[in-house]
């Protein structure tokens, strides 16, 4: 969420920052929102004083035995608690109007990001990693997987639907090794504190990171009202919501492995056939909170944790800087790691490392304060994808097929394979 107090002291500077995500000006809407708020406040606090004053007169009044004059401030006060009476649920409705409105607007742009519309205009930072060379035509990880007989979707289709996928055997055990490999660098390399996290959350927990109330048809919500989490992030950076910790434990950096949740609302007819996109699957997620000055560099050092997987891996990859039209929500700037897919013969997205800023600080009321100072600053928030599993499976077997369709196991992850070097029928 913006601060109110930012857009009243730079109306053209939000919505400039607004019009490079495409969405049109709204200072204007809102600074009168905010004025009939801080109007009512004013006439309140007014009414409070007056209300006081006048019964003091009363009493006054009455001791010089002016009858009139009392029963008129008496009238007075009368009116006055009236209109205090209600003003309460005014505040609280002109609060609200406020809120909704702030809730539903994306972050601001940091200068440096890009400009553009879609995905066509990322910039590219840099690339990693030579292509591989067959000397066959290479298969699709959903060819390989189905005459592996270890990537079953009409099973999957049977027990849930559609976007579902039942893994078994080699390739089962290869995502589990993936997920324990990650959380091993994370925690043993990068200095990230392995949390195992409720998969389901509160709506507080979702408003505080940005889902709610803008991506409501893209979630899972139990009859219970619980929502699932669509990432970990959710869980990692609302452990900090209501919060306010010391500077000097500062940076925080959390990973973890879970299941993650998507209805994936807004991707019909998008890569409908194989295992690219599905409505449940696993992800290891870094999570940083940090002070206002070291959120920029965080996110430099977590997109290099996230290519660093993909390095040991030996996968190729690269990375790029998302433009003003394609960022998330919540972010300020954001990096995707793109991994190659022989298979499909591009690059595709396996990692996003975004910086908030204050945005889900402020959404969360979670705050830091810095040794001997009074006052208290919102916390900084950065997520990546350290990354998402399922992806990396695929890019393992598009990379380390054989063309009698077996998958080559990358080096790193043979001691979690129990010593396997190769995937076959």
């Amino acid at each position: 969420m913006l601060d109110i107090r930012w857009i009243r002291e730079n109306p053209e500077a939000l919505d400039a920052g607004l019009g490079k995500r495409g969405v049109e000006p709204q200072s204007a809407a809102l600074i009168a929102l905010d004025e009939e708020r801080r109007t009512h406040i004013a006439k309140v606090q007014e009414a409070q004083s007056r209300r006081n004053s006048a019964s003091k007169e009363i009493g006054a009044a009455m001791g010089q035995g002016d009858t009139e004059k009392a029963e008129a401030l008496k009238a007075e006060v009368g009116e006055l608690k009236g209109f205090l009476q209600n003003a309460e649920d005014v505040e609280r409705e002109l609060n609200a109007k406020l809120n909704d409105a702030l809730s539903v607007l994306p972050n601001i742009p940091l200068d440096d990001v890009p400009l553009g519309e879609d995905e066509n205009d990322n910039v590219e930072l840099r690339k990693v990693g030579g292509l591989p060379d067959f000397s066959f035509t290479p298969k699709e990880h959903f060819e390989l997987g189905e005459a592996l007989g270890m990537m079953d979707f009409e099973t999957a289709a049977k027990l849930s639907g559609s976007r579902f996928t039942l893994l078994s055997g080699g390739l089962a055990r290869l995502e589990r090794a993936l997920g324990q490999f990650m959380l091993d660098m994370h925690t043993g390399e990068h200095g990230y504190t392995e949390v195992n996290p409720p998969l389901m959350v509160r709506d507080e927990a979702m408003y505080g990171t940005g889902q709610l109330p803008k991506f409501t048809e893209d979630l899972y919500q139990t009859t219970e009202g619980h929502w699932l989490i669509p990432t970990a992030e959710v869980s990692l950076t609302n452990i900090v919501s209501g919060d306010i910790v010391d500077a000097e434990t500062l940076p925080r950096r959390y990973t973890a492995l879970t299941p993650c949740f998507r209805s994936e609302a807004g991707s019909a007819g998008r890569d409908t056939k194989g295992y690219l996109r599905q409505h449940q699957f696993y992800k290891v997620e870094m999570v940083s909170i940090t002070d206002e000055d070291s959120s920029n560099a965080e996110l430099d050092r977590m997109t290099k944790c996230a290519e660093t997987v993909l390095e040991k891996l030996g996968l190729p990859f690269r990375t790029m800087v998302l433009c003003t039209g394609d960022m998330g929500f919540g972010a300020r700037k954001t990096h995707d790691i793109e991994v190659w897919l022989p298979g499909q013969n591009t690059y595709r997205e396996i990692s996003s490392c975004s910086t908030c800023g204050d945005f889900q600080g402020r959404r969360m009321n979670a705050r830091y304060r810095a040794k001997d100072e009074k006052q208290t600053k919102f916390v900084h928030s950065l997520n990546g994808s350290g990354v998402a599993l399922g992806r990396a499976l695929i890019a393992v077997m598009e990379n380390y097929q054989n063309e009698d369709g077996s998958i080559r196991v990358p080096d790193v992850l043979k001691p979690y394979m129990g010593g396997l070097d190769v995937i076959s029928a």
